[in-house]
This record gives C-alpha cells, structure tokens and sequence, in this order.
C-alpha cells in the first residue's frame, strides 16, 4: 500500500509540474493569501500536494503525518484549508479529525485525499464534515477543482456519476466522462476542448482508464463502455 501510494505521488507531482508549465492548464481562479495544511503519513504526499496548492497561489504552513500535530496546530494556526488522508497515525483517524476539526474550526475548508474510493468511507468523510472526496489517482487538475470549489461552498465527490453502480466500474467519474466521450469518437484535442483542461490532462487520465480497464487502446476501452452500457444515454456533441 505503501508503495502505491508513493509511486502515485510522484505521479501527481511530476503532473503538476507539467501542468505549471502548460499555458492551457485552468489556473483562472487563485487562491492568493490562503493557507493550508497537510496531513497524510507518507511526506512525498506533502511535497505533491504542495505543487498543486502553489498553481492556485496558496501558502503551506504545515505538513503532519498524524492526526494529533494537525490538530494541535489547528488550534493555534489560522489555516484556510485542511488536506487529510483518511489512513493517518495518532489517536483518531483521518476521520476523525475531519470531524474535530470542524467542531472546532466551523469555517476551514476540509479536503480529504485518499487511496480508499469505498462508499462506507465516502459517506462518513462527508458525513463528519468534509467538503471535497478526492481519490489520490486524480490528475492535479481535478484536486485544484476540488480546492477551488471547496471555497465556493460546492462539494466535490470523486466518484462514478449517478445511475452507474460503484461495483461496476474501477473508474472515477471524471475517468467514466472521458471513457464515454472517447467511446463517442472525440479526438484528445475535442475532448480537452469540451472539458476545459488542457490535452495532458486527457492522456493522463486516459492512461489511467486503461491500465484500470486492462486495455491497450481506445478502441478497447470503447468496447469495454458499450459492454457495461455506458453509451445507453450519451448523445454526441460537435
């Protein structure tokens, strides 16, 4: 687990830094002035999150890998914005001090960013607190979305749309959207066009939806969403 959840770290760090470089990448609405803090037990999860945090012109003003120095500095830092894992060390979970901290801190926004993608642990996150669920295979882009709207009182959920069964699909929404639309016969180009992101962020999650799905192309992964009837409702855009 470990090792899957430094490796896509790395991933999303070397992401944000292509992302920085790229002129079309959505960075339209900063952050300036906000500060945040980290807490997840693997410290490379810190320095990539921060990478995504500088995109949107935010301050870190602390990194923690148990749930009890995090709270110990929400009670003395005035932190906008709490980023936590729901696995972390201490006397409570990652949970836990999403619940907490919003007890004491009714106004901080609260992301939770995390490898576990199960109902069970979505619904308590929300349920405790939390503003945004982002799943940790993300593209930077989908964890700025998430950070941007958390502050705009939206909630942002990673998870597959409604009418598709969780059970069905290893997919996050953004990835089924894609799926479905790469399904429909959209070049990169088109689909970056129709989703407002950038042609990186397409191949990105591309990639993901096909080391997910077991395929090697598109025309694969078109096969895979017409098996699992995901083309049923789509009518094409041009």
């Amino acid at each position: 687990m470990q090792h899957d959840a430094n490796t896509l770290a790395v991933q999303l760090a070397d992401a944000a830094r292509q992302a920085s470089r790229d002129d079309h990448s959505t960075r339209d609405a900063v952050l300036p002035g906000r500060r945040a803090l980290l807490v997840d037990q693997h410290p490379l999860w810190h320095e990539a999150v921060e990478l995504v945090l500088r995109r949107l012109e935010m301050e870190v003003a602390g990194r923690f890998v148990d749930a009890d120095s995090a709270l110990a500095a929400l009670e003395e830092d005035s932190a906008d914005l709490l980023v936590v894992d729901v696995d972390v060390g201490g006397s409570s979970d990652g949970i836990g001090l999403v619940r907490l901290a919003r007890t004491r801190r009714p106004t901080i926004r609260i992301i939770v960013l995390t490898l576990d993608e199960s109902p069970a642990r979505v619904h308590s996150a929300l349920t405790a607190g939390a503003d945004a669920y982002v799943l940790k295979a993300a593209h930077p882009d989908d964890l700025a979305t998430a950070v941007r709207q958390s502050f705009t009182h939206s909630m942002y959920l990673a998870a597959p749309p409604a009418g598709l069964p969780h059970e069905t699909t290893p997919l996050t929404g953004r990835e089924v959207e894609i799926l479905r639309l790469v399904a429909e016969g959209y070049s990169n180009r088109r689909l970056a066009e129709i989703l407002s992101v950038s042609e990186p962020t397409v191949k990105f999650h591309l990639t993901n939806v096909y080391r997910k799905l077991g395929v090697g192309n598109r025309t694969e992964a078109s096969r895979w969403a017409q098996r699992h009837g995901l083309l049923a409702a789509t009518t094409r855009r041009d």
